[in-house]
C-alpha cells in the first residue's frame, strides 16, 4: 500500500534524497540503515565502508549524511631529526597514501637529513585572514574609505572578537580597485585552523563597518584571501603559518644516500626552475602536494588547504666548500592540532604519534611538515639527478598483488 502510495510521488520528482533521519542522523544504527539504503540504491556491498573505530555520533560537525569511513593505507617515515624552535628531536612521521614509493622516498630525504645533523626549522608567521569586498558609489567614496579606516581599528577590533574567545585580529589592510575596496581582516587563531571563527567574526565587523562609513553593501568572499586557491599573494605569507627548513648536507651523504652530487643537484635545480618560468608557476617545489596530503589525511587536517599550502620554494645552493644547502619555504602552511578533524580517531593518534596533539602544539606540527617536505624535495631531487626516478617507481610504486604474492611464496 504504502509503495502504491509513493509512485505517484517518485513520477512528479525522480530525484531521491538520501535519507537525513534525525538531524543528519549520526547514531551507529541510523548511520547503518542510511548505508542499508545507499546499498539497495546501488546493488553495492560496502563491507569496508561500514568498518569502523570511531563512535559515530563523533562525526557530527564533520560530515553530512554520513555512512562510514574511507580507509587509506598509512605508512610511517623516519627517523627526522629536527632542530626548530618549536619540534626538537627525532620524529617518525605518519602518511596516509596509495602512491607506492611515496613513504620510501620520504623516508630516505629524512635519513640522509638526520645523518647530516637534523633540520633547521623556523616559523616566521602564524596568523590567518578574511578578505572582504566593501562596495562604494564612486572612487572618492572609497578612497575617503581607506584613509579613515585604520582610525576605527579598535573599535572593529573589539566588534570582531566580541563572537570569539580565541581569534585575536591582529590588523586591517586595504586594497581599493576602482571604486570597490578589499580589506584583509587578519588574525591569530592559536592551534585552530579557525576559518569558520574568524568568518564569523569578520561578518560582525563588516556589519559595523557598513553601518558607520559611506560603503552601501559587501561581499563577506572577495577571492583575495586564497583560502585553498592557489595565488601569487600566498608567496608574502598571511595565510596559516609562513616556515622555513634547512640542513647544510656534505657532499659524501649526497652521494651514499642520493646517489648523486650537490653540483648535479644544483644544475638539475636551475634547469627545471627554467621548466616552471615556462609554466608560469607559482613558485617552485618538486612535490609539496604529495607530503602535504599524506599528512594532511593522517593528521586530519582540511584537505582542501593543500591548494595554498603547496605554494613555496625549494631551493639548492652549493657551498664554497663543494657540500650541499638546502632549504624550503612554506609562506601560506594552513595546519592544525585542535578543531576540525583533527580529535577523530586515527587523526588523534597520528597527531600523539609525533607529540602535536591538542593545545600548544600547532607551531611544532608546522615545523614538522616543513622539515618533512624538506625530505621528499631532496629524494626526488636525487632520483632525478641521479636518473633514478622511474627504477624507483617500478620497485616500490607498482600495484602488483598477484606478482608480489607470488615472491612471497617463493
Amino acid at each position: 500500500m504504502l509503495n502504491s502510495l509513493l509512485e505517484p510521488i517518485a513520477r512528479v520528482n525522480p530525484v531521491e534524497l538520501v535519507p537525513r533521519m534525525d538531524a543528519q542522523g549520526y547514531k551507529s544504527g541510523e548511520v547503518g540503515r542510511r548505508r542499508d539504503w545507499i546499498e539497495m540504491k546501488t546493488g553495492c556491498r560496502l563491507t569496508h565502508v561500514g568498518s569502523y573505530s570511531i563512535p559515530s555520533e563523533l562525526m557530527r560537525g564533520n560530515i553530512e549524511n554520513p555512512i562510514g569511513v574511507a580507509q587509506t593505507p598509512l605508512g610511517v617515515a623516519g627517523p627526522l631529526l629536527i632542530q626548530g624552535s618549536y619540534a626538537r628531536g627525532n620524529y617518525y612521521v605518519p602518511m596516509a597514501t596509495t602512491e607506492g614509493a611515496l613513504v620510501r622516498s620520504y623516508e630516505r630525504g629524512m635519513v640522509t637529513l638526520t645523518r647530516a645533523g637534523g633540520v633547521s626549522a623556523r616559523v616566521y608567521a602564524d596568523e590567518n585572514r578574511v578578505s572582504p569586498v566593501f562596495l562604494f558609489d564612486d572612487v572618492d567614496s572609497a578612497h575617503d574609505f581607506v584613509g579613515n579606516l585604520p582610525d576605527e581599528f579598535e573599535a572593529i577590533r573589539a566588534e570582531a572578537e566580541s563572537t570569539t574567545g580565541h581569534g585575536k585580529l591582529l590588523r586591517i589592510e586595504c586594497h581599493p580597485i576602482g571604486r570597490e575596496v578589499i580589506v584583509n581582516f587578519c588574525y591569530f587563531t592559536a592551534d585552530a585552523h579557525g576559518m569558520n571563527m574568524i568568518v564569523k567574526a569578520t561578518e560582525r565587523a563588516c556589519r559595523l563597518i557598513v553601518s558607520q562609513t559611506r560603503a552601501r553593501g559587501f561581499y563577506l568572499f572577495s577571492g583575495f584571501s586564497s583560502e585553498k586557491r592557489a595565488s601569487g599573494s600566498l608567496l608574502a605569507g598571511g595565510k596559516g603559518k609562513k616556515v622555513t627548513a634547512g640542513a647544510l648536507i656534505g657532499k659524501t651523504l649526497v652521494r651514499s644516500y642520493l646517489h648523486t652530487s650537490p653540483d648535479r643537484l644544483a644544475d638539475m635545480w636551475r634547469h627545471t626552475v627554467l621548466g616552471h618560468l615556462q609554466a608560469n608557476a607559482i613558485g617552485y617545489n618538486g612535490h609539496y602536494a604529495n607530503g602535504l596530503a599524506a599528512i594532511f589525511i593522517a593528521c586530519g587536517q582540511d584537505v582542501a588547504n593543500i591548494a595554498n599550502s603547496a605554494v613555496g620554494i625549494t631551493n639548492f645552493e652549493v657551498t664554497d666548500d663543494g657540500d650541499l644547502y638546502a632549504s624550503v619555504t612554506v609562506p601560506s602552511l594552513t595546519v592544525a592540532t585542535v578543531g576540525g578533524g583533527t580529535g577523530l580517531g586515527t587523526s588523534r593518534e597520528c597527531l600523539e604519534m609525533i607529540g602535536c596533539a591538542g593545545d600548544g602544539h600547532a607551531r611544532k606540527f608546522a615545523e614538522i611538515v616543513a622539515a618533512s617536505l624538506l625530505a621528499g624535495e631532496l629524494s626526488m631531487a636525487g632520483a632525478i639527478a641521479s636518473a633514478e626516478f622511474v627504477e624507483a617507481h617500478e620497485t616500490y610504486g607498482r600495484n602488483r598483488p598477484a606478482e608480489m604474492m607470488l615472491d612471497d611464496e617463493r
